[in-house]
């Protein structure tokens, strides 16, 4: 009893130190400053109010312009990814992007939310038509739009597109939607791969044709129609996938574009690359007109700047492609229709049409903008900022605008935590480290670090043997990396990175160490094939046949890999004679097409059967139709 009785103060006195430090680490979370991450901006007609998107903070600000201040902030249930005022102005409607995602209908004047409707995963980009009555929002990873009925706050349909659609547009007389889809699709052991515009006719409520882009266009970011309705610009990167990766310069691997597309008739009119001699432009983003169509605005995400172009001087300089011009054959060269145009590859189409302006110090990530009047507002990703200047000026110049804490210069908060991983995602984006600002880590891996859906030649196994692109959201765990294993581990294939593809020397080991520590925090992001967020009865059903066929050998469950390199016979013609390719995780998998080291699968059925002859990958063999889509079903559900 009596070492009892000794006890319990010592007891008592620990609990409560326990709780009271608890409750401080809680005050201090709390305390610490939450990025904002301003992804989106709409702006009144009259320009005396913005609303801001800030996606990691799940908040919509709403800004007076005459005040350069925040005047209010509403919370919504997920991530904000997209912003759309109603035409009278008095209903916001922004995408809330989750599995299960909404549309939030805010009432701008109490500026709280009225009303919620459901639509796919990962919404984003939300166009209201002309009169109102309908309102297009892209769900990224289903693959299609939803057409919302505005009055019964209901979907009516879902169109199919391409791949990964997130930026739209739709013509003044409301009869076509112009989408942007992210990547290409299909193969990449080809001569010709570009993501396309998909053109929605918006009475027939399908796509009625398909835009194609110079070969190897990606990242296609944002989409907007001219104030006349005479035109449609679209951002986006050029992967030069068929040359080898000896240098950077000159938009060699990658170039940053503009595409022009003429909405009569919906034909692509010509594509100019922003970049400069001796300097890249990369990553270009959003787009925004003046209301009198002269000016052009393009955000330079990587860079950190915004192009702002004469587009009457622009349009003159820009070349008109040949009436049976078909940017597929041109890529062959080998084909003898190959067209006599090409995008052109002289950097100074925009010499005297076009301002590059630098965005103050410390503004990072510059990816919404928004024109009102003579004045141009930047949302900036990473530096929670708004850049503002006067289109007027003689000589442009933008001011900084705090929306909350500032990020400093050098990637970190600027009262808070060194907060590695925030600090890893912006240098992941970040083109200035690369020599001559060409391109960055995410030129190749974006949508977070994923793929592009390209083969590339790179030069640590030889040349002549592209491969394709990996996702480095599992690169943390799985070792070595690479198709052949060359890399050791995540951070010796940062650093190679960094030196062999943004051709930085002596990479600073803090940039190698937050770029890691950013990869490290990657998740993966739940399957479009999930219903409710679990297996459909069809997986199930398909995931005792990946044991039983064998899948589960090589796959193992956990992440999906056995850190093993194999021979399953898809070795191509210009591989090693013994060249083994390490197991690719099945994670995410559903995200990450084309397949096998060579992306010669376009689907994961393609895998099982034309990309397995001899049944190397499992014993698919004896399975039925209805077996192999249940096989396939469970695959795209990891």
């Amino acid at each position: 009893m009596a070492i009892k009785n000794q006890t319990r103060p010592s007891c008592r006195k620990t609990c409560l130190f326990s709780v009271l430090l608890l409750l401080w680490s809680f005050s201090l979370m709390a305390s610490q400053p939450v990025a904002l991450s301003p992804t989106a901006v709409v702006a009144s007609s009259d320009g005396s109010v913005l609303y801001v998107a800030c996606a990691t903070a799940n908040r919509v600000l709403r800004f007076d312009t005459a005040s350069r201040k925040v005047s209010g902030s509403i919370t919504v249930p997920d991530a904000p990814l997209g912003l759309a005022l109603s035409p009278d102005e008095k209903q916001l409607f922004v995408t809330c992007a989750a599995p299960e995602s909404h549309v939030c209908v805010i009432d701008c004047a109490k500026l709280e939310i009225i009303s919620r409707i459901p639509a796919g995963h990962t919404v984003m980009a939300p166009v209201v038509s002309p009169d109102g009555k309908t309102l297009y929002v892209c769900n990224r990873f289903n693959n299609d739009v939803s057409v919302i009925d505005l009055a019964a706050k209901k979907e009516i349909c879902r169109v199919p597109v391409q791949r990964e659609p997130v930026a739209a547009a739709i013509t003044k007389d409301g009869k076509f939607l112009l989408v942007a889809n992210l990547l290409p699709t299909g193969r990449a052991d080809v001569n010709y791969a570009a993501a396309v515009v998909s053109v929605i006719d918006t009475a027939a409520k399908k796509v009625v044709k398909e835009l194609q882009l110079p070969n190897g266009s990606g990242s296609l970011n944002d989409i907007r129609i001219s104030p006349d309705g005479q035109f449609a610009v679209v951002t986006h990167i050029v992967g030069r996938f068929s040359r080898l990766t000896t240098h950077v310069t000159e938009g060699w691997i990658n170039a940053n574009a503009l595409t022009l597309i003429n909405v009569a008739g919906m034909k692509v009119r010509g594509t100019l690359l922003l970049d400069d001699h001796f300097q890249g432009a990369a990553n270009p983003w959003g787009v925004a007109w003046s209301p009198d169509g002269i000016t052009l605005l393009v955000t330079h995400a990587g860079t950190h700047e915004v192009s702002v172009i004469d587009f009457k001087q622009w349009l003159a300089h820009l070349p008109t492609l040949p009436a049976n011009y078909d940017p597929v054959k041109a890529a062959d060269v080998f084909a003898a229709t190959k067209a006599k145009y090409e995008m052109p590859d002289d950097l100074a189409y925009f010499a005297g049409s076009r301002v590059r302006v630098k965005l103050p110090a410390g503004d990072l990530g510059p990816r919404s903008v928004v024109v009102t009047g003579h004045t141009a507002y930047v949302a900036n990703y990473f530096s929670d900022t708004l850049s503002v200047f006067d289109l007027s000026a003689p000589k442009v110049k933008a001011e900084s605008i705090p929306l909350g804490t500032k990020v400093l210069a050098d990637g970190h908060l600027a009262d808070g935590p060194n907060d590695m991983v925030r600090k890893g995602e912006f240098y992941f984006h970040d083109a200035t480290i690369c020599y001559e600002k060409w391109q960055s880590c995410s030129s190749c891996h974006p949508g977070g670090a994923r793929v592009d859906g390209l083969n590339w030649d790179l030069l640590n196994d030889g040349v002549g043997n592209p491969k394709n692109t990996k996702s480095l959201l599992s690169a943390t765990r799985a070792a070595p990396l690479m198709s052949l294993g060359q890399r050791s581990d995540v951070k010796s294939t940062v650093r190679a990175g960094l030196e062999h593809i943004l051709y930085k020397t002596n990479p600073d080991e803090a940039v190698i160490n937050s770029i890691v520590a950013y990869l490290q925090s990657l998740k993966p992001v739940p399957s479009p094939h999930l219903e409710r967020g679990k297996l459909s009865p069809a997986a199930k059903r398909g995931e005792k046949l990946f044991t039983k066929v064998g899948c589960g050998d090589c796959h193992v469950p956990g992440l999906y890999m056995d850190l093993r390199s194999h021979d399953v016979g898809t070795r191509a013609a210009y591989d090693g004679a013994t060249d083994k390719f390490y197991t690719t995780t099945l994670i995410e998998v559903w995200r990450t097409a084309p397949y096998l080291h060579n992306g010669s699968a376009a689907t994961i059925r393609d895998v099982l059967t034309t990309g397995n002859p001899a049944n190397q990958h499992s014993d698919v063999s004896k399975l039925s139709r209805q077996e192999m889509d249940d096989l396939c079903e469970y695959v795209l559900s990891l």
